[in-house]
């Protein structure tokens, strides 16, 4: 099977999606879908709530309704890794995040690890509507914690949607590895045979109308 780059849940989500949004975004580069207002707000959130968690530093009046969840967030024990970069390679040991050998990546938007009672705590912030919830993200973030942390048994996972102040929790046991990976090789296999036949067919989906820029696709809107 053919030997591919670094795969996240972004990306890996984005396959699934449509392989062929994928090879023009992640493969040939020749398209490149511009950031919302939506994205650039999200990222200036997430930076927002990086500085009060690691820093103190002040959350701007705007951005005051996300301040009662952070300070939540605050009083756990345990110490406190904002916007962690871990990778892994395909014999899944921790490496660095731009090793050559790198195989999987992820960014945990907070990671809480309290080496004492062996658990950690792994949250992502969202802007969005809670019965959105993809908890797929968490159980991958969960999976490198267990490789880069050994001393971890246990992680707490949560959604934390800020405009709704509402979290969504699941957890994951170390014991389970095995079967939460289950549930991701099929699709890392699917890319892999991608990239083996370098074929990459278009999967129309409720995103073609508006949400594409691959023009050249015959299902894309945007003409």
């Amino acid at each position: 099977m053919a030997k591919i780059p670094a795969w996240s849940f972004s990306s890996l989500k984005t396959f699934t999606t449509c392989p062929k949004k994928f090879y023009h975004t992640k493969v040939l580069k020749d398209i490149k879908e511009p950031e919302g207002e939506q994205a650039l707000y999200g990222k200036l959130v997430h930076e927002v709530a990086e500085l009060y968690i690691r820093d103190g530093k002040e959350i701007p009046e705007k951005f005051a309704f996300i301040k009662p969840a952070l300070d939540s967030l605050l009083k756990i024990q345990g110490e406190k890794f904002c916007e962690l970069k871990m990778a892994l390679t395909e014999k899944l040991e921790p490496c660095d995040f731009f090793s050559p050998d790198c195989w999987f990546r992820g960014v945990a938007d907070l990671l809480i690890v309290d080496r004492e009672k062996g658990e950690a705590r792994v949250v992502d912030y969202k802007l969005g509507k809670s019965r959105y919830a993809d908890l797929g993200q968490l159980e991958l973030m969960a999976l490198a914690v267990f490789k880069m942390f050994p001393e971890v048994k246990k992680v707490k996972g949560g959604l934390l949607f800020l405009a709704e102040d509402k979290f969504v929790p699941t957890m994951f046991e170390v014991e389970q590895q095995h079967r939460y990976w289950g549930n991701w090789m099929p699709k890392v296999m699917m890319l892999e045979g991608a990239y083996s036949a370098d074929i990459w067919n278009a999967k129309p989906n409720g995103l073609c109308k508006n949400y594409c820029w691959v023009s050249s696709c015959t299902h894309c809107g945007r003409k």
